[in-house]
């Protein structure tokens, strides 16, 4: 008797078709649990890895160290495959780099539009209390943000193609009274004080809280402007007439003292070790975090996507809330 193909097929496919979702879900339970151990490790040494790249293999060493994407306060998302800057990572791995004796500078390669005011000025300060040179190498972008971060170092190369500049605040608040009268959405706020919604998206913002929010970005870019003039030796005056939030090629940027000299990657590494006295071909190291289990399955977004301004990270947080952000928004 032959067997009926057709209830053969039908129990193929009740086996793919239960079959399938739960391996899916096995491998993403294990995916998981990957990742939340190595998110339970990020105190510790075992995510910070230093790669050779040239150079004796022993010795005073010249470290690269990667600030890529858009910056943020805290740490990166386990789950967030894109390139961010986030201070919460970025922040050890220079006070790691401080405290290796073997390690004489550090060259830090910046490809940045900006973004937190907070995480900018953290990662700023904990360069400032490095004890060894620092040279930036400027890439594809350093605005706002990653321009304020290079004030730290005590030499910039730069691209001479590279976007830089946009030195200035920004501060976003979106209103959706519009969008929720036509969906019939109402929202009801309760208040302790007339200025406590302040930037509501539900509402338009009124002359004098629109005039508030001015005196706190005119406040943070009086202190962007300090740091410039201080970072780049250049009188305050002279760096407002520049800080109009306007970017600049690094050619143009050389030119107006924004920048200490136009090259290469190789060329920063030697400036480096000049600065920190290194005779002969210095060791070049690279510091990095290590990529989760979550980011080496689905892979690291294109490091490319970081000079493009705007970039959506957490895009939907962005909108719905108010922002103050050192970020090159064209």
């Amino acid at each position: 008797m032959k067997p009926n193909r057709s209830a053969v097929w039908l129990l193929v496919g009740i086996v793919v078709g239960f079959g399938l979702p739960v391996l899916a879900l096995i491998g993403v339970v294990f995916a998981l649990v990957l990742s939340s151990a190595q998110l339970a490790g990020q105190t510790g040494s075992s995510l910070n890895k230093a790669t050779y790249l040239s150079g004796p293999e022993s010795g005073p060493a010249v470290v690269l160290l990667d600030l890529v994407g858009p910056i943020i306060s805290g740490k990166k998302p386990v789950f967030d495959t894109q390139p961010i800057a986030a201070a919460g990572d970025i922040v050890p791995l220079i006070r790691q780099i401080d405290e290796n004796a073997d390690i004489k500078a550090l060259v830090l390669r910046i490809n940045s539009p900006g973004g937190s005011v907070v995480g900018s000025d953290e990662i700023y300060h904990a360069l400032q209390e490095m004890e060894k040179p620092i040279v930036v190498l400027m890439q594809e972008v350093a605005a706002s943000g990653g321009y304020y971060i290079s004030m730290a170092a005590g030499f910039i190369v730069v691209n001479p193609n590279t976007i830089t500049g946009s030195i200035g605040v920004i501060g976003q608040f979106p209103n959706a009274e519009k969008l929720v009268d036509k969906i019939g959405f109402e929202m009801t706020t309760i208040k302790s004080g007339k200025s406590k919604d302040i930037g509501n998206p539900f509402r338009a913002m009124t002359v004098e809280e629109k005039a508030i929010f001015q005196d706190i970005v005119d406040e943070t870019y009086g202190r962007f402007v300090g740091i410039v003039a201080t970072g780049r030796n250049l009188p305050e005056a002279q760096v407002r007439e520049l800080a109009d939030g306007r970017v600049y090629t690094g050619q143009k940027a050389l030119e107006l003292g924004l920048v200490d000299a136009l090259g290469y990657q190789r060329d920063a590494v030697s400036k480096a070790a000049e600065l920190a006295g290194i005779e002969g071909e210095p060791r070049l190291i690279h510091y990095k975090d290590e990529a989760t289990f979550f980011e080496m399955l689905v892979g690291r977004g294109w490091t490319g996507l970081a000079a493009i301004p705007g970039l959506p990270y957490n895009w939907i947080g962005r909108m719905m809330a108010p922002s103050l952000e050192f970020r090159w928004e064209p």
